[in-house]
């Protein structure tokens, strides 16, 4: 289990309790993502093993220290689950069944679960994106931005070898580099949660610039995509 996380003292302790009560056989491993807060030490009384960065890399550089522990360890599956509550534990056996069928399973928003929703320039990036990499991966996927996501010991490898740490590079870059590697991908359907504390980046400009932020994202992945299938 992988929980990266920034500045989550408030919630990181309540989603480590939360995913050993849905199972107490969980490995779980806290990236400390360069926190200025008190994250590390909730994480460590919760019950999860703590690795600290010296700086924020962000998710993508939490997510390849993440990979790299568990292969080291000998790890055969690995899952992220999101420090800031999110993410429901007990959907991650659902989420880790997946790997049955696939080396990467997607808990995913918008397939008939849950209420979540977005709207305006944001939907219509999600919409798109799920277009163009389901394209590419050969699968039906309504939610390529999730973080939500196991990983079998393919998946692993391949992450660490090569896991994008700039924006959604976590999220789609490492889908389109998977698939071009030869994995494959499925979705299981999920209900996403609110925040516990805090407040995500919503309204019309911050929407609008995710728009063309996830455009410019998805362009550089697919980019990189045929140029390392030409080499």
């Amino acid at each position: 289990m992988i929980v990266p996380a920034w500045n989550e003292e408030q919630s990181v302790g309540n989603t480590v309790s939360e995913i050993l009560r849905a199972d107490p056989r969980y490995d779980i491993v806290v990236i400390d993502d360069g926190s200025t807060d008190g994250t590390a030490d909730v994480a460590r009384r919760a019950g999860a093993r703590v690795l600290s960065l010296p700086f924020n890399l962000g998710v993508g550089g939490a997510m390849k220290t993440g990979f790299t522990y568990a292969k080291r360890r000998g790890y055969a599956t690995a899952i992220q689950v999101d420090a800031d509550g999110q993410h429901n534990p007990e959907n991650i056996a659902a989420v880790l069944a997946g790997l049955d069928d696939a080396d990467i399973s997607i808990g995913a928003r918008f397939a008939d679960v849950g209420d979540y929703s977005a709207r305006g320039p944001r939907r219509w990036a999600m919409l798109f994106l799920a277009a163009v990499v389901s394209r590419v991966t050969k699968a039906k996927l309504t939610d390529v931005t999730s973080g939500f996501r196991a990983a079998n010991r393919r998946a692993i490898e391949q992450y660490v070898r090569y896991y994008p740490a700039e924006y959604l590079g976590d999220t789609i870059d490492s889908l389109v580099a998977a698939s071009h590697a030869g994995l494959t991908v499925v979705q299981v359907p999920v209900a996403m949660r609110p925040r516990a504390y805090g407040r995500p980046s919503q309204g019309p400009i911050g929407s609008t610039v995710y728009l063309f932020r996830s455009l410019f994202a998805l362009g550089l992945s697919l980019t990189r995509g045929r140029r390392k299938a030409h080499s």
